[in-house]
Formats: structure tokens, C-alpha cells, sequence
């Protein structure tokens, strides 16, 4: 069993949006990112070999296999904020990650992966029966940044499809990925208002100064069940 160091992340409320499966790489590859031009992004290539990894790791740590990590590029050692979300059948299993880059991504991916299937306690943790079931998504973060328009402005500022958000104030935070917009057709206003919701914080404190919002990009890389 591999054993991947690190804390257990952070949750995420949703389901899984439906995609649409490449043909040519065993995943599918959503670029969504201006921001990456200044950090590293991910090829196509090393999102098969993320999702591999965190397919690896549930099968040993779960299923109890004995199947070696795959050999991983530079980039890999890179901290970066990430998430893994598990979805059967379309509906979610379970999702937790890092929003930071406090952990080498190799490291963090590990330990998110192995999080979503056994810590996320809205859910029982995933047994070895259920692993060939299940539909892995990583999603590799940039740095969430501070977004310092004033709080009437955020609507705008918020770009539904490409940001992720961070709503953090009164000793709460929550935080929502750039593809959960999409999946509920929610336009910026809607978008701010769950990610308050998710903070546990009510709807539409985003127009408060003393709650403060991040906003992040991100590359989603989804598991092609049929080519793994």
C-alpha cells in the first residue's frame, strides 16, 4: 500500500458535471487558464499520468493491490493546490483537496485522493467492490488570489466557467471549483452566493468588506473509465 503523507484537505460540495470523453488521451483535459502562463501548467500528458496516479493509489490503498506508482515528471515535485473528485454513476462519491500549494502536488494528490474515497464523511468510505465503478477528476489550482474590487463589483469581476472562488470571513471559509458554476447554470451572482453558503455563511454576504474573496483558475483532468 502506498502511504502518501499530508492533512486531509478540504471539502467540496457538488456533483460532477457530465463530460465529454477524449478519443485520443484516457481523460478528458478542460485548459481553463490564463494564470497558468506564469506557473507551469500541466501538459495533456502529465494529466494522464495525475489521474493515474490517484487511480494507483486508491487500488492500493484501498483495494489492498500491490501495483507500483507510475514515474513522475519534475512538475510533479512542484507545490500545488488540488482536488480529487470521485463520482459512480455520475453522482458524487467524494471530494477533498488542497486550495493552497503547501505540498508538493505528488504528495497532496496522493493524499487527496485517498481522503475523498475514505475521509469525506458525508459519504461511508469506498470499498475495493465499488473502485471499478468509480470516475476519477483532479483538478490542479493555481494560487487563489485576492480579488480587490469592491464587494458591489465582484459580480463582475467573476468569470463563470473559468474561476473558482474562496469566500472567507467571521472565522469561516468555503470554497467552490470553476466547473460547479457550469454544471448548475449559475450566473457570478449565484456563483458568490453558494460559495457564502458553502462557507456556512449566509447568502450574499459577498457584499460585506470584512468578507473576502479569492478567486483561482483550473486545469480538470477527467478519467476515461473506458481507457484505463
Amino acid at each position: 500500500m502506498a502511504a502518501c503523507p499530508g492533512g486531509g484537505g478540504t471539502f467540496l460540495s457538488s456533483r460532477v458535471a457530465p463530460a465529454t470523453v477524449s478519443r485520443t488521451l484516457p481523460l478528458l483535459y478542460i485548459y481553463a487558464s490564463d494564470i497558468f502562463s506564469v506557473m507551469h501548467a500541466l501538459t495533456g500528458e502529465e494529466g494522464v499520468m495525475a489521474v493515474r496516479l490517484a487511480r494507483a493509489v486508491l487500488e492500493n490503498h484501498v483495494g489492498r493491490a500491490q501495483s507500483d506508482l507510475p514515474l513522475l515528471p519534475p512538475v510533479f515535485s512542484e507545490k500545488r493546490g488540488v482536488f480529487v473528485t470521485l463520482s459512480n454513476g455520475g453522482e458524487l462519491r467524494g471530494c477533498i483537496g488542497y486550495p493552497y500549494p503547501t505540498h508538493p502536488l505528488k504528495d497532496a494528490l496522493c493524499d487527496a485522493a485517498i481522503s475523498a474515497a475514505t475521509r469525506d464523511t458525508r459519504f461511508p468510505p469506498v470499498r475495493a467492490p465499488e473502485l471499478p465503478q468509480l470516475r476519477i477528476e483532479v483538478t490542479v489550482l493555481s494560487v487563489p488570489e485576492l480579488v480587490t474590487a469592491d464587494p458591489e463589483a465582484r459580480p463582475a469581476v467573476v468569470d463563470v466557467g473559468k474561476h473558482g472562488l474562496i469566500i472567507q470571513g467571521h472565522g469561516r471559509s468555503g470554497l467552490l471549483l470553476p466547473q460547479v458554476p457550469v454544471e448548475w447554470g449559475w450566473d457570478s451572482r449565484e456563483f458568490l452566493d453558494h460559495t457564502c453558503l458553502k462557507a456556512g455563511l449566509p447568502a450574499g454576504c459577498w457584499k460585506r468588506k470584512d468578507v473576502d474573496l479569492y478567486a483561482f483558475e483550473g486545469q480538470v483532468f477527467i478519467e476515461d473509465k473506458d481507457d484505463k
